[in-house]
């Protein structure tokens, strides 16, 4: 199984203030049975999983990342009652149903992206909602964005057609729009392939601050971030 391409994880952990942001749009929605889809490092499993969920089950396709899960839920830092599996989505049973599915800074980096989020909605429930991160738009693809494996960033259009049809849109909007501009002014004049620790910490400190009022008045209608929510509804 292929390893995973850079370290942006181990960067990106250190965003508290980003992931606390982008959370607060769908963590209601992470009720009963909760599959995460390219768990990473585990991470983003500690900020969003909690007693309230019945199950947790972490799909991730590295080994050593699996296994970095395993070792913080060991250590305590990751509840008991998560399940972790290593592979792809393909490797969960029809059989199992959720509640919710999310995929956080993952179809990028998967080819064959509607694909995967189809099977995604062949295994939620009845209600369940399917949740989906993505960095956005394709003329900020950078050097940065390669390096770390990413097939494309999405706009609007291309994530609505990328999602299952037979699923219920909830929600989209793009979140950072400060970041946005921070993002241009790298790839226009800076031109640097990898952020370090001091910039991550910037951004997450300063500048995703301004953004959570500049995204309120603009409406989230743009940003460097998109998120969209769909629904199986019991007719699909």
């Amino acid at each position: 199984m292929k390893g995973y391409i850079g370290n942006e994880l181990e960067l990106f952990k250190h965003a508290k203030h980003w992931k606390r942001y982008y959370a607060g749009v769908f963590a209601h929605l992470l009720k009963g049975d909760v599959l995460e889809v390219g768990a990473g490092i585990g991470e983003t499993t500690h900020l969003l999983c909690n007693p309230t969920q019945n199950t947790w089950v972490c799909v991730e396709p590295d080994v050593e990342l699996s296994q970095q899960i395993a070792n913080k839920k060991k250590q305590g830092y990751l509840p008991d009652f998560i399940e972790i599996a290593t592979g792809t989505i393909e490797d969960i049973a029809f059989s199992r149903k959720f509640d919710a599915i999310i995929y956080i800074d993952v179809i990028e980096h998967i080819e064959k992206d509607a694909e995967e989020l189809q099977r995604a909605s062949e295994l939620l429930k009845p209600g369940g909602h399917l949740i989906v991160l993505v960095p956005a738009h394709n003329f900020l693809f950078s050097e940065f964005d390669r390096s770390i494996g990413h097939f494309r960033r999405y706009n609007k259009k291309m994530l609505y057609s990328t999602a299952p049809k037979n699923l219920k849109k909830i929600d989209f909007r793009y979140l950072d729009s400060v970041g946005l501009f921070a993002s241009l002014a790298n790839k226009w004049f800076l031109k640097q392939e990898y952020p370090d620790l001091r910039q991550i910490q910037f951004w997450d400190n300063y500048i995703i601050a301004l953004s959570k009022v500049a995204d309120r008045i603009t409406f989230f209608k743009f940003g460097k971030t998109a998120i969209g929510i769909w629904q199986k509804t019991n007719e699909t």
